[in-house]
């Protein structure tokens, strides 16, 4: 009986692609932008790093050897980073701390653009309707995800507006949302000789496409897989704990942390004020921000909005 769902899965998928068909790919090495180049192998494939801090021009490096797939890097510097951060920053209207992700993305999306390339093909949503991330691991699916995917955004699509590239999604294709949550639920997660995973149909559908490698390699978050995680070392040195102390008297917000405060000075720089609540919308509790009804998060400041 699994059989069957497994080629089902693939059909659904690569039908997703052909709808969603792009001249260049973000890569990370990943389970869900792998699975998007095996089903589209003649297009070119982009990964940005900081230096050679993260682990995905590792990964990248054994998926071309695999499926003989042409690749193009950008190793950056922890300069290059922080001196992106003001554009990415205004290019996003946030000061969220998952901003180092965005950075990642930032420097893939210009390396594209830099080749020629128009529509930038994403793994975006993969994790979302899978449960790649680990939090999703203990929690009801069936009820979680139908939800999710009313709020979920990326800043992949914002940032390539503004470089004038259109992103294209395959997981977010519409027919494939409609299958793929009904998916039941101990398909997406698998205890398997004591460990738990995330995306295990995915991973068992397209076991035969990819390196083991790949096709079992653990989640990793962007922003350690290229290595941007390091720049939070970097940012909190800059800010002593007297003035984190002093800020945090000043500012009506609730700062998680010192790179917090780095980004939200920067946001005032950039940006200016936060906005208010809409009509229809939510106030955040941190920063006071409007947020969308059901949001798991606040799209501003990036904490919770309740």
């Amino acid at each position: 009986m699994m059989m069957p769902l497994l080629n089902e899965l693939r059909e659904r998928l690569y039908k997703a692609v052909k709808r969603n068909m792009a001249d260049g790919i973000l890569l990370s090495g990943g389970l869900d932008s792998s699975i998007l180049i095996a089903l589209t192998p003649n297009i070119k494939g982009f990964v940005s790093s900081l230096g050679s801090e993260g682990s995905d021009l590792r990964y990248v490096d054994i998926l071309s050897k695999s499926l003989n797939i042409e690749y193009y890097s950008k190793v950056f510097s922890s300069s290059e980073a922080l001196d992106s951060i003001p554009e990415v920053i205004r290019i996003l209207k946030t000061f969220d701390l998952a901003l180092p992700n965005d950075i990642a993305t930032w420097f893939g999306l210009k390396l594209a653009k830099e080749y020629g390339a128009n529509r930038v093909m994403t793994g975006d949503g993969g994790d979302e309707l899978f449960a790649g991330y680990r939090y999703m691991h203990n929690i009801d699916l069936d009820d979680y995800i139908p939800k999710l995917i009313h709020t979920m955004q990326f800043s992949s699509n914002r940032l390539a507006q503004y470089l004038g590239i259109e992103i294209m999604q395959p997981y977010l294709d519409p027919e494939f949302i409609e299958f793929a949550i009904k998916i039941p639920q101990d398909l997406k997660i698998k205890d398997i000789n004591g460990k738990r995973w995330g995306k295990w149909i995915l991973r068992k559908a397209f076991e035969d496409d990819l390196p083991k490698e790949i096709i079992w390699r653990d989640k990793t978050p962007l922003e350690y897989g290229s290595g941007t995680n390091k720049l939070r070392k970097i940012i909190e040195s800059r800010i002593s704990d007297q003035k984190f102390k002093e800020k945090g008297k000043v500012y009506p917000i609730r700062f998680m942390n010192k790179e917090h405060l780095f980004y939200y000075e920067v946001y005032r720089e950039e940006i200016g004020e936060i906005p208010k609540p809409k009509e229809g919308e939510d106030r955040c509790s941190s920063c006071g921000a409007g947020v969308q009804l059901r949001a798991s998060h606040c799209q501003v400041c990036g904490s919770s909005p309740i």
